[in-house]
């Protein structure tokens, strides 16, 4: 499986994955992105920022907005107001935020087979394009539903489905369970993608061996470090292709993707505020010899210019050192 090339997707991140941010991970390698995960009850009232998170462009095919919400009528009214520009729509129940699944959305719906499915059959029931769904292995209080839920969806006609492999009381701690996404893999029909745990090509390799999924789910291990795509399909030999940085220098590239971020916010946000623009300048520097020092300043700065200039130049500062140590 691991020499044979998958799909490689960007996970839907709260704060991260805006439109500037999918764009350059789809210039890095990677092969499907989708939007922030956006509130249905937003996207019904027309609230100007739930609509501004399911903006895409020309370059991002397939696009791919996701939804949530814990009120069937919602979604629906959702899917039909997003299916003219979208062309798949991912339902989560996979964010274990407190605040959603104090709301009944999220993952907090896996304790709940029977809601979850009739949600996505009234969605289904609606949709003029394919649907498809994010969840997590349960909740962690009482048994996993993910298994369950894969085989009813997929009988409903979902076209896809992603697992993390953590149950919603594990949040973001311990090791993705691999062996209980196989279990998906081998149980249903629709592709299955992996996600959890993977940040570089191999963990790309175990992951696709263990659970045989039909492609890989990349969230946290591409905050801050776009590239890891290009890095996966270089390293597993599925792409010769010349990346757009100039140099395998990780800084050089880091700084080629700070400075594409940073024209692709200019061209599509234009005079709106880069909501995210701090959080990004954050992770691209975390890690980074002296990046802390750095960032008290960067807190203090309100100037978008002036801070995207700030971390550009930390990084040729950076660049400049190593030159020399070298």
């Amino acid at each position: 499986m691991s020499n044979q090339a998958v799909p490689l997707f960007l996970a839907p991140m709260a704060g991260v994955t805006d439109l500037a941010y999918r764009l350059l991970a789809r210039e890095c390698g990677a092969d499907v992105t989708v939007t922030e995960f956006t509130a249905a009850s937003g996207l019904t009232r027309h609230n100007t920022n739930s609509w501004l998170k399911v903006e895409s462009d020309p370059r991002e095919r397939p696009f791919i907005p996701q939804i949530f919400g814990g009120i069937t009528s919602e979604m629906v009214e959702t899917v039909e107001l997003l299916q003219d520009r979208a062309d798949v729509i991912d339902i989560n129940f996979g964010c274990p935020a407190p605040k959603i699944c104090r709301n009944d959305a999220g993952a907090a719906l896996l304790r709940d087979p029977d809601r979850v499915v009739e949600m996505v059959q009234a969605c289904l029931d609606v949709a003029e394009v394919p649907i498809t769904v994010k969840v997590r292995l349960g909740t962690g209080s009482g048994p996993n539903t993910a298994l369950e839920v894969a085989r009813r969806l997929e009988a409903e006609g979902i076209e896809r489905i992603c697992v993390h492999g953590r149950t919603l009381r594990q949040r973001y701690s311990g090791e993705a369970d691999w062996q209980q996404i196989r279990e998906i893999v081998e149980a249903v029909d629709i592709p299955v993608i992996a996600n959890g745990d993977v940040t570089d090509a191999a963990t790309a390799t175990r992951c696709l061996e263990e659970t045989g999924a039909a492609g890989v789910m990349i969230g946290r291990g591409a905050i801050g470090r776009p590239t890891v795509f290009h890095e996966i399909k270089r390293d597993l030999g599925w792409r010769n292709q010349v990346p757009p940085w100039s140099s395998d220098d990780p800084a050089v590239a880091r700084l080629w993707c700070w400075e594409r971020y940073l024209e692709l916010s200019e061209e599509l946000y234009s005079q709106q505020m880069n909501k995210n623009l701090k959080r990004h300048a954050v992770s691209f520097t975390k890690g980074l010899p002296g990046a802390s020092a750095m960032r008290v300043n960067l807190h203090s700065m309100h100037n978008q210019t002036e801070l995207g200039n700030m971390v550009t130049s930390y990084l040729e500062r950076l660049i400049d050192s190593e030159a020399l140590v070298a």
